[in-house]
Formats: structure tokens, sequence, C-alpha cells
């Protein structure tokens, strides 16, 4: 009886008093009050939990509170499969099937906002239906070489571009309750010794070139998170720099999100409590196979942390800080009320996905119009290349994906002409995990070309469809290419193919340029990125001339590796001497360097040719004492096809009295004509943004003088051009 009434009591007590969830305030609060009543109710230790994983991929919230924890997931181009918990060993789920988007190079050749709008939107679908809460990606660190093995992730070598695309893409993300995670903080601009190297770089080729891109997505997108990158800058690993994170992002850029470390990324205890780090993942583990028994519990972030809070050496506010943003982070993404319910592999995704790589395909070359394919005309057509049947979503280090669908060029083309088609592998390149046992089988390269070369004698068409893939030291995290041109023996292949048959399309994959000597005997060149999904639809349709190519370059595409001007300073170059490489190009990295030394590339940026052409009308230049500058260009479409063309301005200043490009991309817009349209095009930009970064005084300089504005079809292809004076 006595026990009864014991029980009675525990159980009446339970009810009489609310926990602190019940409590706790209204959901629908603002966020800034939520994160306040939230601090005030933790403790200690709780508020040291949340600064750190707790799973390869988690990290804990408050349960007392009823705070939810965080999940993360690798992007940026579609959610990673899931992994265990406590091991990189992939879950083998039946139901983590999901879109792969195409890589964001293939973005950036859109050069289209209205599409990074609609990426973002449906790749944050995914990501809630999936309940993560964290987008890693996407990135926009600058391609200054073409070797880099992560390029693929990224935005090309244009701050302004890289900007402006990421912007959409992060809006619309965000606005489904998924936070993205702007990535990698900064100058990952080599995969070689990244966890070890420290940048040597310019003050001002650090503001004019590797920050604007990623300050546009904190002071436009307001992007909710941003992860550090491996390297050091200032002799400071990057994801505890206080100089970058606290400095720069924090105070400088009023960042109010988290900062997230790479995996691995925080090496070091005081550092990573002083130098403005909030979130730590994967630490005691290499960043990618090697697991210890050590708890999260030692994690910087963590014990060692909360031990030096509770002796008084850290100071509360530091650790208030860092949980206000993570709770700011948990509020904005996993508890957040109006967070979407998401969706997966719907029509509208699958739809977005191949709208994105038709409009980022490049047709690079284009002789005697031999595209797009009548394919009436052709009775034997031969599909010769690896990559006309490889799943190219695999490999790539975090970014590889399990798509529900990865539909391939020439399952595409065999449904669409059926017994017409033939096909030829023509060279090998192994699988991602041992990409080096290509080497290893010569004969089977010898036989797979000469079987090639066998069947191309019989066809009165050969698409080439080769490249670049995903293995080790192709694209691929983790390793840069150790050479410019294209591996696996397909140069001497393609030209041996041009050789017997001269109607030859050669189709390419890849987030990098490549040596291209080869091109010379091909009338017809095309460049595909990586497509995801509906890789095999996209480029049939652009071959066909259903679609109507639209991509341009976001890259510039040197003739040979030494055209870079990297590579001019040797090994300090890249990829460094004891740990520390140098930027010694400062800000001519790209088409800066091209045009300003007379280095004529074999394609240049901004390249990209179309079914139909377009003529250009005289440019005029106007500048307000508002500070405004208005250019204005009529463009028509002269040809016989619809198509879409992005007019490009680039401005560049006359007698300068600092050492300037010749001219720098300052806006663009794509717009579509019908064959004999006309439309006006009206850029408006602020003189602001003509200004030099002056290391004499650490800040922006704003210089007089008269001013040049180009209207391009590409870099090089300057269509017109208008002067305007800046008093």
């Amino acid at each position: 009886m006595k026990r009864t009434i014991i029980l009675l009591a525990l159980m009446l007590s339970c009810i009489a008093v609310p926990c602190a969830a019940q409590t706790y305030l209204d959901k629908n609060a603002p966020i800034e009050e939520r994160v306040k009543d939230a601090l005030s109710r933790m403790t200690v230790h709780e508020k040291i939990q949340i600064l750190h994983a707790t799973g390869k991929f988690t990290s804990l919230g408050v349960p007392r509170l009823g705070i939810k924890e965080l999940h993360h997931s690798d992007g940026p181009h579609g959610v990673r499969a899931e992994v265990d918990w406590n091991t990189w060993n992939t879950a083998n789920w039946n139901n983590d099937s999901i879109v792969a988007f195409p890589s964001l190079t293939c973005l950036a050749a859109t050069w289209n906002r209205e599409l990074a709008a609609h990426y973002g939107k449906a790749i944050g679908e995914e990501f809630a239906f999936r309940d993560k809460h964290l987008l890693l990606g996407p990135g926009t660190t600058m391609a200054r070489m073409p070797l880099n093995g992560r390029s693929f992730e990224y935005m090309g070598e244009d701050p302004y571009l890289a900007g402006e695309m990421v912007v959409p893409y992060i809006i619309n993300v965000q606005k489904q309750g998924v936070a993205c995670c702007l990535k990698h903080f900064f100058l990952n601009n080599q995969e070689v010794d990244r966890n070890s190297v420290n940048v040597n770089v310019s003050e001002r080729a650090v503001n004019e070139i590797y920050l604007p891109a990623f300050k546009k997505a904190v002071e436009k997108a307001h992007v909710w998170s941003m992860m550090g990158s491996y390297n050091k800058w200032l002799n400071t690993y990057c994801c505890q720099n206080d100089s970058l994170l606290n400095g720069i992002v924090k105070r400088g850029w009023g960042f109010d999100g988290a900062i997230v470390s790479d995996w691995g990324g925080a090496t070091d205890i005081w550092q990573a409590v002083t130098g403005g780090l909030d979130l730590e993942m994967g630490t005691y583990t290499n960043g990618k196979t090697e697991d210890r028994s050590m708890g999260w519990n030692t994690y910087n972030l963590a014990d060692p942390f909360e031990q030096l809070i509770n002796e008084g050496k850290v100071p509360m506010k530091v650790l208030d800080d860092k949980a206000s943003r993570v709770l700011r982070l948990i509020f904005r993404t996993s508890m957040n009320p109006n967070r979407a319910y998401g969706s997966l592999c719907t029509d509208e995704h699958y739809n977005v996905c191949r709208e994105i790589g038709e409009e980022g395909i490049v047709l690079m070359k284009n002789e005697k119009n031999m595209l797009p394919l009548n394919m009436d005309k052709y009775s034997r057509i031969l599909v010769v290349g690896e990559n006309a049947t490889r799943k190219l979503s695999e490999g790539g280090g975090s970014s590889e994906l399990k798509p529900k669908h990865d539909i391939t060029p020439l399952e595409t083309l065999q449904r669409l002409y059926g017994n017409k088609i033939d096909y030829a592998q023509g060279y090998f390149s192994g699988s991602p995990q041992y990409a080096s046992q290509a080497k290893l089988d010569e004969a089977k390269q010898a036989q797979l070309k000469a079987e090639a070369l066998e069947k191309a004698k019989t066809a009165d068409l050969i698409i080439y469809i080769g490249g670049l893939n995903k293995n080790g030291h192709q694209d691929c995290e983790g390793a840069d290419r150790k050479e410019y041109g294209l591996s696996f023996g397909q140069p001497a292949l393609i030209e041996e193919l041009a050789k017997i048959q001269k109607n030859i399309v050669v189709v390419t994959n890849g987030g990098n340029p490549f040596e291209t000597s080869w091109l010379k005997n091909v009338p017809a060149f095309v460049h595909c990125w990586y497509l995801g999904s509906m890789y095999g639809d996209a480029l049939a349709n652009v071959l066909t001339g259903k679609v109507n190519p639209s991509g341009k370059l976001p890259v510039t595409w040197g003739a040979k590796l030494d055209d870079y001007p990297c590579f001019h300073y040797g090994k300090e170059g890249y990829p460094g001497v004891d740990h520390q490489v140098y930027y010694k190009e400062g800000i001519y990295i790209g088409y800066r360097y091209f045009d300003t030394n007379n280095v004529k590339p074999a394609f240049p940026f901004g390249h990209g040719l179309s079914y139909t052409t377009f003529a250009y009308g005289k440019a005029t230049a106007t500048a307000s004492n508002a500070g405004k500058v208005t250019v204005r260009c009529t463009v028509r479409n002269s040809g016989k096809v619809e198509g879409k063309e992005t007019v490009q301005l680039y401005i560049g200043k006359k007698g300068s009295k600092v050492d300037r490009p010749v001219k720098e991309l300052k806006d663009f817009v794509k717009i579509s004509l019908k064959p004999n349209e006309i439309k006006e095009i009206a850029f408006e930009i602020d003189t602001k943004d003509l200004r030099y970064f002056n290391e004499e005084i650490h800040d922006w300089t704003l210089e007089p003088g008269k001013y040049t504005a180009f209207i391009c079809a590409s870099e090089t292809d300057v269509r017109s051009k208008a002067e305007f004076e800046v008093k």
C-alpha cells in the first residue's frame, strides 16, 4: 500500500509540474526572442553540447528543452546517401535515392539567375523531405587554375558571376527551411596539400577576387551558415582563423549565422575557441576514412572548451555567442514552424535538372553547321567513349550521389533512334574507387581502341562522348589532376577517329578546362560539365536541335597549362614549397590575366555558340550625379531559329594610375529572342562597383576619369563600346 501511494505521488508530481519544454517560448515568436529565451534556460554543459558533432553528420540539440538536433548532408548537387552513424560506410538504405542535379560549374555556365533560383528551390525541397537541415554547399571558391580536383563544385573564375549565381540558389534553398552552408571559406584553390598548405596572397587579391562572392552571399542572400576550409591563411587554419571569421565575416560583414568546420578542420583547442568557429564537425577523423574510438566529448568545442569556461580562462560571452549562433541555426531549420515538408524525385525536379543541363551545355565549336544533327541523314551512327555509359554521379568525393535515375547519353540515343545507334567504349578509366587500374591494363586499352576504330570504318556519323570523370586525379575531392590533357589515351583516339570519319562530334564532361590540340580535325565540339540525372536527355535535345544551346563558359580555357599565370612561378606558385603557396599573380587570374597580357585562349571566358546569330546595336553610356552609370544597347536575333543570348557588360579604366585589368565583368543578362526580334538592354551600375582595393589605405578607392563600357558576347568578342566619365 505504501509503495502504491509513493508511485501515485510521483505520477501526480509529473502532471502538476510542467517540463521546461512546455513553458518554452512560443515557436512563432521572433527568432531572436527564441534564441534569448533558450539561452537563458540552458546550462553551461548544454550550451557546449550543441557546438560539436554527435555523429558523422549530426549535432545535438537540447532534449531537456525540446530543442531538436541538426542533420547535415553533403551537397551541393543533391542529398548524399545515408552513411552509418559513426563510420563512413554507406548505410544501404532503400529510400535515400534522389535527383542528381547538374554540377555548379554547369549552373554557372547557364548565366541564368532564374535557373539558379529554380535549382535552389528543387534541391531545397529534396533536402527538406530527407529531413536534412544543413546543405553543405554551395561553393564559390574561385577557379585559380585548371587542375583543382574540386573546381566542378564551384562557380568559375569570376567573383561577380559566382556571386550573382549563388544568391538566388541560397535564397530559394533557405525558403524551404534548409540552411546553406557556403563553402569552402576560403582560398581552397587546390586539393594537393589542402590540410596543411598556407596561402600567401595580396590584400588586394583577397578583397577583389577571393572574398566578393562569399560577401555577396552573406549580405544579399543572408546565408545561414558557412564552412571553413582546410587550408591556412596568415599561417592559421581557416576553420579557426580569428582574422577571417571574427574580423572579416562576423564584425566586417555582420554575419549572424554559424561557422561550421570542415570535417576534421579544427586542430587546436584555443584557436577553435577564440578563432570564430561555432560548430565543430568531424574532428578525430581524417575527414574521409579514419575512425577512432574517442568520444564526441573530446572535441575541441566539447569538454576542453567547457573546462576553459569553468576555470574562467574564457569569458562566458564567447560561449554564449557561439551557442546563440547555433540556436539561431536550429530555429531557422529543424525548429522552423514554416519549414517545408519537401518532396523527392518529382517531375518538377527532373525538369529543373534537365533545363539547367540544357542551358549549361556549351557549344564550343560548330564548323559548317555540323550541329544540330539531322538524324534522318545518317543510317549508321557510332557512339564512342566511356562517358556515354558511365554513371557520372559516382565518385568525386563528398559530392558523390545515389540518384534514383541516372540517364546516360547512350540510353537516350538508343531509345530515340534504336538500331541506328552502335556503341564502342574506346577507352577504360577504372572505377572511382580504383582509378589506378586503368593504367595497369594497357592491353585492355589497346583492345578497346582497336574495336572503336574498326567500327568507325562503317559509320557515317561518330558521336564521341568522353572527357573527364570523377575518379581520383580527375574531378575529385582530395587530389588534383596530374596533367592538362585528357587521360586514358583519349586525344590519340579522337584524332584517329576523325581521320576515319570526318562527320564527328566530340562531347566532353568535366569541371575544368583541358588541352584540345586534337580539335583542329574535329568540326563540332560540345562541353557538358556534369549534368546529373537527366544527362542523356539534355545532351540529346541539344545535339538534335530540340534545344538551342546557350551556355557560356564560366572559366577561361587555356590552350596549354603554361598559359595560366600560377605556373609561371614554379612550385611556389603551385602546389607550394614547404607547405607555403604564393599567389604571385595577384588579381590576375582567368581572363584578367589572359586579356591584360595578350595571351590568346583556346576559348575565352563567356564563350558559347548558338544555332542562331545575334546582332548588337551601338552601346551608349551615361553617368549621373547620383553615382549611377546606365549602359544601353539593342540585340536582335539575326538568325532563323529562336535562341537565348547572354549579353555581358565589362568595364575598364582608361589611363588608370594603378595596375588594373583591361576590363572586368560588371553585369550580364540572359534574353530569349525569336527570329528578327529586338530587345533593348539597360544596365545600371553603381560607381562604387568600379572601385579598386587600395593597399596603401587598406580600403576601396574610386578613381575619377574616363571609363569604357564593353558590350560583349564573350570576354574577347566585343560587340560595342561606350565611354563615360566619373567625376
